[in-house]
């Protein structure tokens, strides 16, 4: 879900999704009524509840949709990347890059998932830390596999940390923004230049991780 204007191309619901995320970014959940999210799709703020069952019903509906689409899409890279010759160097860089993609991509799902998690009813709550919980337990296994000094029980924190770290690293580009992002650029660097420094600073703190417990030559 790019940060990009709606359009009359996407369906119905996918353009409320849209416009909800951009508003509830820019201005908070509390901020926004359902009939400025139905004004900025062009239709009246009880049509949407045709939609979603509320402004409630949205939030729960962006933020557990993320959670999911990070694991799913975690899965399938670490899956589409076993057996090759890179081994678990390759599935962490896969990892990377999807996760780097969704940070420069989809910077106000960043910002909803930082700010406004409180918001969601417990259930909902409940799942989204459960799903977060999976995709982190994911970059923990691949880390470790991608650097044989963090594989063992003791280091196992060690690792766990990196991941945390790095997540931090990359969550933190909606905070970056240059005056230029609309037309791609970030911080005054043009997207594939900030996704490549993103994916090298990722895969250092890794490798730094790996230095600490003990592990020679790691870079």
């Amino acid at each position: 879900m790019s940060n990009v204007p709606a359009t009359a191309a996407l369906p119905r619901r996918d353009q409320i999704r849209k416009e909800a995320a951009r508003l509830f970014a820019a201005r908070g959940f509390l901020g926004v009524g359902v009939d400025e999210i139905g004004k900025a799709v062009g239709i009246s703020g009880p049509g949407l509840y045709r939609h979603f069952a509320g402004k409630d019903a949205m939030l729960a509906d962006l933020l557990v949709g993320i959670s999911e689409r990070l694991l799913e899409e975690g899965r399938r890279r670490a899956g589409d990347r076993e057996g090759d010759d890179a081994g678990a160097q390759g599935v962490l860089d896969a990892l990377i890059s999807g996760h780097v993609d969704f940070a420069l991509d989809d910077r106000d799902l960043i910002t909803l998932h930082d700010r406004e998690l409180l918001h969601l009813k417990e259930e909902d709550r409940r799942r989204v830390r459960r799903l977060q919980r999976g995709y982190l337990e994911l970059w923990v296994e691949v880390v470790r596999q991608a650097f044989p000094a963090l594989a063992g029980p003791d280091e196992e924190p060690v690792a766990r940390a990196a991941v945390h770290a790095v997540f931090g690293l990359l969550n933190s580009t909606p905070h970056s923004l240059g005056p230029n992002v609309a037309q791609g650029e970030w911080a005054g660097l043009p997207r594939d230049s900030m996704a490549a420094l993103l994916h090298s600073l990722a895969r250092g703190a890794f490798a730094a991780a790996a230095r600490s417990a003990g592990e020679p030559g790691a870079a």
